[in-house]
């Protein structure tokens, strides 16, 4: 139904007119070569297990597995599935300052009511013949997943999109968390998020716990249900997501929030 070619109206205001999300124009999963796709999908779960693996450390369990592959090569699957290693001590190495980075706002606040704190973030999704990214926002204080997005592409106006509409469903909250990702660095997310006067805060570098809800939410749709299958396609992938979220909002419950569902704490929590 899109015309990517039609240039009297743009792809945006045909998605709009047709009621289609933006990101349904990039359900065609991004295609690497098998044995590459069976490498990611096991760094995606080596990742949940240990972080802390550099490449030297991958290099030698792949090896160990009978597969031929080089640093390079290795390096970059590791950047396709957006492995950032942790590291255990405080790093050494001075950061150069950039204009788009901000200071973690987390440490010692206290988060005690829905739309404080919003955490964002992309993760690599494996299929069988390839892969995507998905793109989530939890509530931090309810746990509520108020907003997702698939794409085969990590843009910084897809995550803006997503973000709008979930305000304009839920209203906006006052701090968005990321990590330091190069979606999250740009001058269009930054003057995004400032026009809509919500505070940024970034994770620190090589500190994934920073942004710890949302990254234990990875973990659980991984083990819970994207690992469970194989999916061919992206629209196939996508209803499989949306009855997981709709499962982990509305059923779920969680321990951390005294055994409720994120939807009946985020429906009755104060804004």
């Amino acid at each position: 139904m899109i015309d990517k070619g039609n240039n009297q109206i743009s792809i945006v205001k045909q998605s709009d007119l047709l009621s289609i999300h933006r990101s349904g124009i990039y359900y065609v999963p991004v295609s690497e070569k098998q044995e590459n796709l069976d490498i990611m999908r096991m760094l995606d779960e080596k990742y949940m297990e240990t972080p802390f693996y550099g490449v030297k450390r991958l290099l030698q369990d792949f090896q160990a597995l009978g597969y031929i592959i080089n640093h390079k090569r290795l390096r970059r699957l590791m950047g396709i599935v957006g492995w950032e290693t942790l590291y255990p001590a405080k790093r050494t190495t001075i950061i150069n300052k950039k204009d788009y980075k901000y200071p973690y706002l987390l440490k010692n606040l206290a988060i005690c009511r829905k739309n404080q704190v919003w955490e964002i973030d992309i993760t690599y999704i494996p299929m069988k013949h390839g892969f995507m990214y998905l793109f989530a926002i939890i509530d931090v204080h309810t746990r509520y997943i108020v907003s997702w997005s698939l794409s085969n592409t990590m843009t910084s106006q897809w995550c803006i999109e997503t973000i709008r509409e979930a305000i304009e469903i839920h209203g906006t909250p006052e701090i968005i968390n990321s990590d330091q990702g190069t979606q999250f660095t740009c001058s269009d997310y930054v003057e995004f998020l400032k026009s809509n006067e919500i505070q940024i805060s970034m994770d620190s570098k090589g500190r994934a716990i920073d942004n710890i809800y949302i990254e234990r939410f990875w973990r659980s749709i991984k083990y819970e249900h994207i690992y469970l299958f194989a999916y061919e396609n992206g629209n196939d992938l996508w209803r499989g997501i949306h009855s997981y979220i709709d499962f982990y909002n509305q059923k779920r419950v969680h321990q951390s929030i005294d055994y409720k569902t994120p939807k009946s704490l985020y429906l009755k929590n104060v804004a």
